[in-house]
This record gives structure tokens, C-alpha cells and sequence, in this order.
């Protein structure tokens, strides 16, 4: 009997309705998201002025043909500020949910397979981790590292961990017990033949969910730990910093730099949120 006569194949009427089942809100999230990522690859072509240009006649200038969002206390342009600083603020969470994603999938999937002891040790080593803050692990990487962006995307991924280790865990468990596995292991593929050819593709669409939703999160706990000065340093653009640097001029009563920085960043973790549940329902049928 040949593999694909074993392997579980999915539903077509998942595969034909998954698209359907893409609402309204889940479409202006996925458009919100596309927008963003555009807006971060293209900065440099598609801002109007270099974000770090300080220009003395046009402090706190609003909004205008030449500043569409005014300027900030130094006379920047808010808005190419908000363009660059899309990079990093975007980048950061990038690298938070690529580790924890690559090595929670590794752990769930081991501790599945191998179960036992080991899958114990695991689930008491994933329940050590959850317990520890990632914004308290970020500081101390940074009091040790120093500030910037790698050092507290880095520690922040390890927090992250467990939110995708445990939900994997999990699912890799219950594909670990089906039929297709034991015929492939009497056909004599070995472990990681199939958890790479077949069990972990199986828990794809769940570990894109769990991706995305933890995006959310990472953007804002690093913007978190750039309002802190302990992330991006300046003149770096960065939406958390400009949030930061905008608070002096908040008391001038010029809050547009805090504002629209604190407006991004909201709509992109919504953004990013709603996104998750959207892919939730189209690839596993979750309609609550």
C-alpha cells in the first residue's frame, strides 16, 4: 500500500469552502496586514522626506501639502517616520514568532512522539517558562546585551515558546495516535520521515493561527520595551519610540506624533488578531 493511500486526506469541501468562510472583517485585517508589510518594504521609495532630516523652521508644523501628518518636536515628518519605522516595528515581531515557531514545533513534535517521560519533562519545562514574563526577559537580555532590536526579540521569543509548544503539543498528540502513522511505520519510514513529511505538515494551518496571533502580541511587547528606551535607539524610527518621544510634546499640547504612533500600532495588533481568528475559522472550521 502506497503513503498517499495511508495519509489522511482533507476534506474537499474544507478545501473548496475554506475561502468562503474568509468574513468581512477577516479580509480588512488580511488588507491591514498587506498594507503594513508594503508600507515597510517600500519606506524608502514611498516617503516623502528622510525620516531622521532634523529641520528647525518646521517644528510642530500640522498637518499640510508638504507634512501630510505634520511634524514632530524636531521638525521631522511624522508621516515617513511612521513609513521607516514600520521596518523595525514589524521585523522585531517577525523574529520573535520565527524562533518560538521553529522550536515549539520541534519540542511539541518530540514530546508527541516520544511521550513518556520525556513528554512530562517537557510540559513541566514549557509550565517553568509560561510562568516567567517576556517583558522581565527582554530587560535582563538588554542589561546584559545591550539595547537594540535583536537582544530583547530574541529573549521575547523564548517567552513566546509555550504559547505555540502547548497548542502543538496537543494536536501533535492526537496525530500521533491515528491510523496513517502506524501504516507508515510498518511500511518502515522512520521518525522523522514522517514528522517532517507528514505529521508536521498536518499541524500546519494550526501553527499559522497560533503564528499570527502571537504577532500581534510580539509587536506590542516590543513596542513596549521601545517606549522603555531599552529597544530601537534613535534617531531610528520606531512606532514604541516615537510613542516615547512624542510625550514631551503631548504637555504643548502637540499630540500628534504619540497619537498617530499609538494608532498603528493598535490597528496592526487588531489587525493581526482578527487575522488569527479569520484563518482559525477558514482552516479548522472554528466558528465560535
Amino acid at each position: 500500500m502506497s503513503v498517499l493511500q495511508v495519509a489522511p486526506k482533507p476534506d474537499s469541501r474544507e478545501i473548496t469552502s475554506w475561502g468562503a468562510r474568509f468574513d468581512g472583517p477577516t479580509t480588512v485585517a488580511c488588507v491591514i496586514v498587506v498594507v503594513f508589510t508594503l508600507a515597510a518594504v517600500f519606506a524608502p521609495v514611498i516617503a516623502p522626506y528622510d525620516p531622521t532630516q532634523v529641520d528647525p523652521s518646521a517644528v510642530y508644523q500640522g498637518p499640510s501639502v508638504a507634512h501630510l501628518l505634520g511634524t514632530d518636536n524636531t521638525g521631522r515628518d511624522i508621516l515617513s517616520r511612521l513609513l521607516h519605522g514600520a521596518r523595525s516595528s514589524l521585523l522585531g515581531p517577525a523574529i520573535v514568532v520565527l524562533i518560538a515557531a521553529v522550536v515549539g514545533t520541534v519540542i511539541a513534535v518530540s514530546a508527541a512522539w516520544i511521550g513518556g517521560r520525556f513528554d512530562a519533562f517537557v510540559s513541566r519545562a514549557l509550565d517553568v517558562i509560561f510562568a516567567f514574563p517576556g517583558l522581565i526577559l527582554a530587560i535582563v537580555a538588554v542589561a546584559v546585551i545591550g539595547p537594540g532590536l535583536l537582544a530583547p526579540a530574541a529573549a521575547l521569543s523564548i517567552s513566546y515558546i509555550p504559547y505555540i509548544a502547548r497548542v502543538l503539543r496537543t494536536a501533535a498528540i492526537r496525530q500521533r495516535n491515528l491510523p496513517y502513522i502506524a501504516a507508515l511505520e510498518v511500511q518502515g519510514f522512520g521518525a522523522v520521515a514522517i514528522c517532517v513529511r507528514h505529521l508536521v505538515p498536518n499541524l500546519l494551518p494550526l501553527l499559522i493561527v497560533q503564528a499570527t496571533v502571537s504577532y500581534g502580541y510580539a509587536l506590542l511587547d516590543l513596542s513596549a520595551i521601545s517606549f522603555l528606551g531599552l529597544g530601537t535607539q534613535p534617531p531610528t524610527p520606531e512606532w514604541g519610540l516615537m510613542v516615547a518621544n512624542g510625550q514631551s510634546s503631548i504637555i504643548a499640547g502637540h499630540v500628534e506624533q504619540s497619537l498617530y504612533a499609538g494608532l498603528t500600532i493598535l490597528v496592526a495588533v487588531v489587525a493581526f488578531n482578527v487575522l488569527g481568528q479569520g484563518l482559525a475559522k477558514a482552516f479548522m472550521g472554528d466558528d465560535r
